[in-house]
Formats: structure tokens, C-alpha cells, sequence
């Protein structure tokens, strides 16, 4: 039997992309309608956002922390967490939590290698762009990454807090993140992380100026492998 998900989620937009994905992809691995069994818990948003507002990563891991108690104690056999920017508290977490993770960063620059990609452009929150989530798991496999201006993260920031984690999709919106992505381009990168779980619902290879590494799916597809047993994350 395939093993059971757990989704610790954050954000309602990224984490059901992350769910449907797994469910729409299960089949291909496992035969027509299957899937693995997933369960997800999520605290209030807003619970995450004050936390990470006053800079308080503990509380932050306490938060995910507590929903893979719950996830655990209802047969999770491993946990994902399809957010990005909460990452950040994964030091808190990982040594206390009661399943194994697959970690977003870790799966994301695992693609950027096995695609030959060398210069990665990030893009996110602000808490997340500014934080060395990304950084350390690329330099960690010889990978370069390029931030985004001052500008371009209180922009981008903006868009991601107020619009899309509410589900409004904006031209405008789509219009800045290309703007940010074709910049990146010009200063040498080939490839752009989309380093929010909601990024994937306005931007994708076929509207960006760089090919799309899609942290969302990208996780999701390694949780389903790692369910049946492929051992590659």
C-alpha cells in the first residue's frame, strides 16, 4: 500500500494546488482514480502571518509542529508542508516532529540539478526572499540564485498577500512577476524558482521569460513518489 500523506498546510490556494495535484497525478503511478490516502490540517492564516509579522520563527514551528502531532496521530506516515515562506521555522521543527518531512527547498534545487539549470532567480514573500531558505539548500548543490530588488519584493510581496492567497488573479499581477522574471533573464539566470505555492496559479513556462521551476507541483510529485516507494525525492 502506498504510504499516507500528511499536508501541513498554510495557505488555502497552495495547498489545495498541492492536493489536487497529487490527486490528479496519483493515477499515473498507481492506476485509474488512485491515489495515496492524504490527510491535511490547517491552522487559521492568520494565526501564520501574525507570528511571521513580529518575527517570531518559533512560534511559527509551533504552529506547524501541532498539525503534524495531529496529522501523525491520524496515520500520516511522512509530512509535506506546500508553503515556502514557513520553511523558515523548519530548524524548529524537524528534530521534534513526530514523522519525517520532505523539504520544498530541497525538492526544488533536486529539479534545478537534475535539469542542468546553474543560476536560479527566486521569487516570493518578502519574509521568504530575504531568508536563507533557498539559498542554503542551492549552495548546497552548487547552484548560483539571484533575490529580487527591494522593489520588486515589496511589489511582488504585495501582490502574493493581498491578491493571490485570497484567489484574485490580477493582469497586473501577471504583468509584475513577468517584469521581475525578465529582469532576472537579463542578469544571467535560466531558470526562476516560484518560490511561493500560489506563483504557479498566474505564472508558468508558457507566460515567463524563463523556464519555471514550480515549487508546488514539484513537491507534490515528490511526496507521490516517495509514497510508493521511488526512492528519488
Amino acid at each position: 500500500m502506498p504510504q499516507h500523506i500528511g499536508i501541513v498546510a498554510c495557505s488555502a490556494e497552495g495547498a489545495s494546488l498541492c492536493y489536487r495535484t497529487i490527486c490528479t497525478e496519483g493515477p499515473a503511478l498507481l492506476g485509474s482514480h488512485a491515489h495515496p490516502e492524504i490527510s491535511m490540517h490547517t491552522p487559521s492564516l492568520a494565526d501564520y502571518v501574525a507570528r511571521l509579522g513580529r518575527g517570531d520563527l518559533g512560534g511559527v514551528g509551533e504552529l506547524m509542529l501541532a498539525s503534524a502531532e495531529k496529522l501523525a496521530r491520524i496515520g500520516a506516515d511522512f509530512l509535506i508542508c506546500p508553503d515556502n515562506t514557513i520553511h523558515r521555522a523548519f530548524a524548529y521543527v524537524e528534530a521534534r516532529s513526530p514523522r519525517p518531512w520532505l523539504h520544498i527547498a530541497e525538492v526544488v534545487a533536486a529539479e534545478a540539478v537534475a535539469r542542468g539549470f546553474r543560476r536560479l532567480g527566486i521569487t516570493g514573500t518578502r519574509w521568504l526572499v530575504e531568508s536563507d531558505v533557498y539559498p542554503q539548500k542551492l549552495a548546497a548543490r552548487g547552484l548560483e540564485f539571484l533575490r529580487p530588488t527591494e522593489a520588486e519584493r515589496a511589489e511582488t510581496d504585495r501582490i502574493i498577500m493581498e491578491e493571490l492567497v485570497y484567489g484574485v488573479f490580477k493582469p497586473d499581477g501577471v504583468a509584475c512577476f513577468q517584469r521581475v522574471i525578465e529582469r532576472m533573464k537579463r542578469e544571467g539566470c535560466d531558470a526562476v524558482i516560484l518560490g511561493c505555492t500560489e506563483i504557479p496559479l498566474i505564472i508558468n513556462d508558457a507566460n515567463a521569460a524563463l523556464p519555471t521551476l514550480d515549487s508546488t507541483r514539484l513537491l507534490a510529485r515528490a511526496a507521490l513518489r516517495r509514497a510508493v516507494g521511488e526512492g528519488r525525492p
